[in-house]
C-alpha cells in the first residue's frame, strides 16, 4: 500500500507538503495511504462524512469541531494538501528556527498559528471573538451530561470575566492568546 501512495504522489508535490507542513518524507507517504483508504468515492478529496468514518473523531466530543476546521468556508470536499496543511497544526511545536525559512512563512505548527486554530474552535459563528454561549456550546460538548446547566453558566461566566479586558463580555483573539490556558 505504501508503494502506491508514493507512486500517486509526484515527488514535486511531495517536496512541497514537507516543506509547507513539516511532515517528513515517510510521515506524508503514510498519512497519503490514510488519506486514499479514507477516500470512499476515490475522488482524491475526502467529505466530512469521509472524516465521521473514523472512530476517534467519532467518539471525541469536539470531533465535528475537528472535522469543520479541515474545510474551508463554504467548501464540502477537503484534498490531499488541505488534509496536511490541517494536520500540521497537530504536530508538536518543535525548534522551529532551525528549519525556518526567514522570508518564509510561520510553520502551521508554531504556537501563533496553533493557538488561531483552537479558538477557531471555540469561536462557532466565526465573528472573531467567543461568546458566553459559544464558550457554553463547546463546554457542553466536552462535558456532555455530566455537569449542571448551572455550574457550566458559572464556569463560563467565570472564564470571561478572567479573560475579557475590554469589558465586551466576550474574549478575542488577543484575550484568548493571553489566557489560552484557561481554554486548553
Amino acid at each position: 500500500m505504501g508503494s502506491r501512495a508514493s507512486t500517486l504522489l509526484r515527488d514535486e508535490e511531495l517536496e512541497e507538503i514537507k516543506k509547507e507542513t513539516g511532515f517528513s518524507h515517510s510521515q506524508i507517504t503514510r498519512l497519503y495511504s490514510r488519506f486514499t483508504s479514507l477516500d470512499k468515492g476515490e475522488n482524491g478529496t475526502l467529505s466530512r462524512e469521509d472524516f465521521q468514518r473514523i472512530p476517534e473523531l467519532a467518539i471525541n466530543p469536539l470531533g465535528d469541531r475537528i472535522i469543520n476546521a479541515f474545510f474551508p468556508e463554504g467548501e464540502d470536499q477537503v484534498n490531499f494538501r488541505g488534509f496536511m496543511r490541517t494536520l500540521a497544526h497537530f504536530r508538536p511545536i518543535e525548534d522551529n528556527e532551525k528549519s525556518k525559512d526567514v522570508n518564509g512563512p510561520e510553520p502551521l505548527n508554531s504556537r501563533s498559528n496553533k493557538l488561531h486554530f483552537a479558538f477557531r474552535l471555540y469561536d462557532l459563528d466565526k465573528d472573531d471573538k467567543i461568546s458566553r454561549d459559544e464558550l457554553l456550546q463547546v463546554l457542553r460538548m466536552m462535558v456532555g451530561v455530566n455537569i449542571s446547566d448551572e455550574q457550566l453558566g458559572s464556569i463560563a461566566d467565570r472564564t470571561i470575566q478572567e479573560a475579557d479586558q475590554d469589558g465586551d463580555s466576550a474574549i478575542s483573539f488577543t484575550e484568548f492568546v493571553k489566557v489560552g490556558h484557561l481554554l486548553l
